[in-house]
C-alpha cells in the first residue's frame, strides 16, 4: 500500500519495549492510517509523488493513552475539591451528576477531547453517563475512546437506568455497531462496571458474561479507598477475589486505581491477565493512597496510567501523572531508580494500550494506527537540544518537558491538532458551550 503521509524529525522515540531512540527518523503512513515504517531516514522506502511530507523540528511519539477518566466532568472540575473519596461523591459528585443531560454531557466531553489532545493524548478510556453522547463528541473532535457506559446503583442516579436496563443497552449497541465503529476504528465499546461496591454480584457477573460473549473491555474501579469495599472484602476476602469468583476476570478487564492490594490480589491480576489504570494524581488528592506500581510491574501485570476525572485530579494532563508515578514509586520504596524514565514513558504509551489488551496503539509500529505526537524542542526543557545522550534526551523528555511542548497531533493520519489549536472544532467554542452546560448542572 502506498505512502500517504511522511513525517520527518530529528528525533523519534517509537516507544519500543526498550524505548529506542532514533535519531534522523521518518514515521510513514498508509493510506488506511496505518503505520507502514518507523526508523532512520536513512533506508526508508521509496515514496511516491503523492505523498506529503511533513517536516517537523522536535520530537515524535505515539498519541500516549489515558487508561482511565471521566472526561465529561469537565464540567463539575472544582466542586468538592477538598473532601475524601466517598464523601466527595455522596455529597457533591453524584447530586451533580443526576442533573446531566446528554447535551451537557456531550459538551463536557468534547472540551475533555481537546484538553487531552492538547497534552498529547489520542485514546481515553472512558467511564461515563449517556454513551452515545460521549462517542459523538469524540467523534466530532477526532480523538480516539474506549468507552465503557457507566453502569452503577447508587443513591440519587436511579434516573441514569437500572443497571439490567444499562447492560441490555450496552448488549443491543455492541450487537448493532460492533466492538469497534467510526473511522480508523475510534470508538471501542465496552462495559463500565462503577464498582463492586456500587453494584450487587448478580451484575458483576451479567456484565462478565456480556463481555465475554462479546470480547468486550469491562473497565471497573478496585482498591481506591481503603473504607470503600468493607463488605466485600469482609465476605470475599477483597474485591479482585470477588471478580474471580463471579468470572468477571476470565475476560478483558481494565481495573482502575488498584491502591489497596494484597499479594495475593497482585499474583491474581497477573494470573489473569487483569490490566490496571494506575492513577497517582487523583489518588493522592483525595487521600486514597499509592498504589505499589513497582510491586505490580515486577509480577508482570499490564500497567497503563490514568488521570481519573477531571474533578478529582484536576486536569486531563498524563503527563502529569508520568512524573507523579515515576516520584511514587520512588518514594514508596525509598529506591531511586525504582521506576527510570523509560519506563515511566512507556507506561503512558505502549503500557497503557497492554492494559486495554490492544495491540494497534501505544507505539509508533508498522500496522498500528498513525497515532503520533510532535513535540516542539523549542523549549527550556530541552536546553541542552536534542544532540546529547538517549538518557540525558529521555530524561528531559520525561522530567522535564509536559504537556506544554506538545505542538501537533494526528490520529489515524489524519492532523486532528496543529500549533496546539484543534483542526476540526472551534476550540472557543467548545470552551463557550461547556461554560453553559456547567451553568446548568450547577444550578
Amino acid at each position: 500500500m502506498s505512502t500517504a503521509l511522511r513525517l520527518h524529525a530529528p528525533i523519534v522515540v517509537p516507544c519500543d519495549p526498550d524505548c529506542t531512540v532514533l535519531r534522523d527518523a521518518v514515521v510513514d503512513v498508509d493510506e488506511r492510517g496505518r503505520i507502514s515504517y518507523c526508523g532512520p531516514r536513512e533506508g526508508a522506502p521509496p515514496r511516491g509523488q503523492g505523498t506529503e511530507v511533513r517536516e517537523c523540528s522536535g520530537i515524535l511519539l505515539p498519541g500516549l493513552v489515558n487508561t482511565h477518566a471521566h472526561s465529561p466532568m469537565t464540567l463539575l472540575r472544582g466542586m468538592g475539591g477538598d473532601l475524601p473519596l466517598l464523601r466527595w461523591l455522596r455529597e457533591v459528585i453524584w447530586p451533580a451528576e443526576a442533573r446531566l443531560r446528554p447535551a451537557d454531557i456531550r459538551a463536557g466531553m468534547e472540551l475533555g477531547a481537546v484538553e487531552m489532545l492538547r497534552a498529547g493524548i489520542t485514546t481515553s478510556a472512558e467511564m461515563y453517563f449517556s454513551g452515545e453522547a460521549v462517542a459523538e463528541a469524540v467523534l466530532a473532535v477526532g480523538s480516539r475512546v474506549a468507552l465503557g457506559p457507566a453502569v452503577i446503583a447508587a443513591p440519587g442516579l436511579e434516573g441514569m437506568g437500572s443497571w439490567k436496563t444499562v447492560v441490555a443497552d450496552i448488549d443491543r449497541w455492541i450487537d448493532a455497531d460492533g466492538l469497534r465503529f467510526g473511522p480508523a476504528d475510534r470508538v471501542e465499546l465496552g462495559y463500565g462496571a462503577h464498582s463492586a461496591y456500587t453494584l450487587p454480584p448478580e451484575a458483576l457477573r451479567t456484565i462478565g458474561e456480556s463481555a465475554r460473549e462479546r470480547g468486550a473491555l469491562v473497565q471497573t474501579h478496585v482498591a481506591e479507598a481503603a473504607d470503600e469495599d468493607l463488605a466485600q472484602r469482609e465476605a470475599h476476602g477483597s474485591v479482585p477475589a470477588l471478580l474471580d469468583s463471579l468470572g468477571v476476570l476470565d475476560g478483558r478487564v481494565l481495573a482502575a486505581h488498584c491502591v489497596h492490594l494484597s499479594d495475593a490480589d497482585i499474583e491474581l491480576f497477573a494470573a489473569r491477565g487483569t490490566g490496571v489504570a494506575h492513577c497517582p494524581g487523583s489518588n493522592a488528592k483525595l487521600a486514597s493512597g499509592t498504589a505499589r506500581l513497582v510491586d505490580m510491574l515486577a509480577a508482570g501485570i499490564p500497567v497503563g496510567l490514568g488521570t481519573d476525572g477531571p474533578s478529582s485530579n484536576d486536569d486531563l494532563d498524563l503527563w502529569e501523572e508520568v512524573q507523579l508515578a515515576g516520584m511514587f514509586a520512588r518514594l514508596s520504596t525509598g529506591d531511586a531508580t525504582a521506576l527510570a524514565a523509560p519506563r515511566a514513558l512507556l507506561a503512558a504509551t505502549r503500557g497503557g494500550a497492554a492494559a486495554m489488551q490492544r495491540s494497534d496503539i501505544g507505539a509508533l509500529e508498522p500496522g498500528r494506527w498513525a497515532d503520533v505526537v510532535h513535540l516542539d524542542v523549542d523549549n527550556p526543557a530541552f536546553a541542552t537540544g536534542l544532540d546529547t545522550s538517549d538518557e540525558q534526551l529521555l530524561a528531559n523528555l520525561v522530567w522535564a518537558a509536559g504537556s506544554r511542548c506538545v505542538r501537533d497531533v494526528w490520529v489515524a493520519g489524519e492532523e486532528v491538532l496543529r500549533d496546539r489549536e484543534p483542526t476540526r472544532v472551534d476550540r472557543r467554542a467548545v470552551q463557550a458551550a461547556a461554560r453553559t452546560a456547567a451553568q446548568h448542572v450547577r444550578g
